[in-house]
């Protein structure tokens, strides 16, 4: 190693290494759901949730020969997170209860999806000689491929995961701690924790084997095809903002838990057998208004989504973006008087 580090760094004495300029941006916005869950119209502003992220770019540099300040085309690597989420029983606006579309479905969740992803970019620089800031601003598309983690989680309990804790949902659009069946029972709130895990309580009877029928869990690993466009505008030689549109698509549709079709009560039994409070949970979850599954396969009850269409997410982001600059030869000349 004494002697193999020195003869690379001799070799790589021999070209002439410039400045690189390197862009880090930290950014900040909204994020809405789109997929199986939803009352409202198509852009569902009541799905609105935090996103953020770190982006570097420029790492395609340009020719130094071309006289060129910048790349119109050229790469960027992000680390992001946005927060997914519907609850289909919550109020919008003047409409509760039965006045949602879905709310006897009844069905929601939340979920963080933290993901890497890498963007091929297209600038439409005014003009590529000068620094950013003192051109107008430049509009920028991009698209690309991530990798992202992702677990729906759901607030179905007031406290610990117990039947005892359930939330009952009444046709007038209030949540109590007693049936409606029952005629009596106080309104209660959410607690605003998502104690469950959905993906352990196997909602549509993923992970079930039997004779004739077999499905698979699904992953919490992603891939998503994030897109869009924005605007950058340069402050001064070292900051510039930003505002940008995206829309990330997912090749899965379990983003949100809901896909298919109800677990029916046998598979529910099957999958937790001779465990009746671990099989009442599990058909809870599953269905927490109760309307939603008879238990039965069938064309009035068993649906539960749609897996034709995979799900996605829009946001909007607002960026600061630095720009860096580091020398290569500099850090070659430090290394060669270490070794």
């Amino acid at each position: 190693m004494k002697r193999i580090l020195p003869s690379f760094l001799i070799i790589i004495s021999g070209f002439h290494l410039n400045a690189q300029q390197l862009n880090l941006g930290v950014s900040s916005g909204i994020t809405n759901y789109f997929g199986d869950l939803g009352n409202d119209e198509f852009f569902q502003g009541s799905s609105t949730s935090p996103g953020a992220a770190i982006t570097v770019r420029n790492l395609i540099q340009p020719r130094q020969v071309s006289g060129m300040a910048y790349s119109r085309i050229n790469l960027e690597a992000r680390l992001s997170w946005h927060r997914i989420g519907y609850d289909e029983t919550a109020p919008i606006g003047e409409r509760k209860g039965l006045d949602l579309r879905n709310y006897r479905r009844g069905l929601s969740f939340r979920s963080d999806v933290v993901g890497f992803s890498s963007h091929v970019t297209y600038t439409f620089y005014p003009n590529r000689r000068l620094p950013l800031h003192r051109q107008h601003a430049a509009m920028y598309v991009f698209a690309g491929l991530g990798v992202y983690h992702s677990r729906p989680k759901a607030d179905l309990f007031q406290g610990e995961i117990s039947m005892d804790n359930r939330y009952y949902y009444w046709e007038d659009g209030s949540i109590r701690n007693a049936p409606e069946s029952g005629g009596t029972g106080d309104i209660i709130e959410k607690d605003g924790d998502y104690e469950t895990d959905l993906m352990e309580w196997h909602t549509e009877a993923q992970g079930f084997s039997g004779e004739n029928y077999t499905k698979k869990n699904y992953s919490p690993w992603h891939i998503g095809v994030p897109m869009g466009f924005g605007f950058r505008y340069g402050l001064n030689k070292k900051l510039a903002f930003s505002v940008e549109f995206g829309y990330n698509k997912f090749f899965t549709d379990y983003l949100d838990d809901v896909s298919d079709a109800y677990a029916t009560y046998a598979q529910i039994a099957s999958m937790y057998p001779n465990d009746i409070p671990k099989q009442e949970l599990a058909k809870y979850i599953a269905d927490p208004t109760g309307w939603g599954n008879s238990g039965q396969e069938g064309p009035a009850t068993s649906q539960r989504g749609n897996p034709k269409i995979t799900d996605s997410y829009s946001f909007i982001n607002l960026e600061i973006s630095y720009n860096l600059r580091w020398h290569p030869e500099r850090l070659k000349t430090a290394l060669l008087s270490i070794f």
